[in-house]
């Protein structure tokens, strides 16, 4: 009598599944070992029961070897793959640069009046616009910075007036200062020349000759001798 198939769905006895699966575990791991053995193969099994318990064998000396193994020839291909499409995207990502760099500069060829031979009318006056817009917004821009430069100037400005008022002012101090001192000096020098003035008394040079008085009358000074006295009164020597 043959033996009967076996529906493969979950057993619901616990008991029967329990021991089927013990049998069919050792019959894997059996054939496993089998199999690494007869044809040479690296074989790594791995099972977990409903317990969460872990049943393993492998054929080589290290599970962890086997395992970066399978990890290597698994994902080796889908990171080549992957390497292949960055490099794709990155492709695309340089033809869109150097697409957009072209057309920045025939911009700025136009710009400088260069080329303009491709462009129809209403291309150029679109450009023209561009350009009277650049040039206001220059002009704005070229405004404000000269009415920052004029008012940096008039800080200054104010800032040197009010150094050469307050240095004027200084000038005016030590000068007054000065000139106080000065007179001062002065009236002492003159309150020590006082005396001296008083000492000395200056000659008054008369060239009229004195009236001599005779007993009979009086002399003109036209007619009158000669005086033998100096102007201290004293007759010389040689005449006594």
């Amino acid at each position: 009598m043959g033996r009967g198939k076996v529906e493969l769905k979950r057993i619901d006895n616990k008991i029967n599944r329990q021991v089927t699966f013990a049998k069919r575990r050792n019959g894997l791991l059996k054939k496993a070992y089998e199999l690494s053995v007869l044809c040479d193969a690296e074989i790594a099994l791995i099972i977990f029961s409903t317990r969460g318990k872990l049943y393993e064998f492998c054929s080589s000396s290290s599970m962890s070897k086997t395992l970066e193994r399978y990890h290597r020839y698994s994902y080796g291909g889908l990171e080549g793959t992957q390497s292949l499409v960055d490099s794709q995207n990155n492709y695309q990502e340089y033809l869109k640069l150097k697409t957009r760099v072209q057309v920045l500069q025939e911009s700025q060829r136009h710009m400088l009046g260069e080329d303009l031979g491709e462009l129809s009318t209403k291309d150029l006056e679109q450009l023209e616009r561009q350009l009277d817009s650049s040039l206001r917004q220059i002009r704005s821009t070229k405004t404000k910075q000269m009415l920052d430069q004029l008012a940096e100037l008039q800080q200054k400005e104010q800032s040197l007036t009010e150094m050469n008022k307050s240095l004027r002012m200084k000038m005016e101090e030590l000068g007054v200062a000065f000139q106080t001192s000065w007179h001062g000096g002065e009236q002492s020098v003159q309150y020590r020349e006082q005396p001296a003035e008083g000492f000395f008394q200056h000659a008054d040079c008369n060239n009229t000759l004195p009236i001599i008085s005779y007993g009979y009358g009086t002399v003109p000074p036209e007619h009158a001798a000669p005086s033998t006295h100096d102007a201290t009164g004293v007759v010389p020597g040689w005449m006594l």
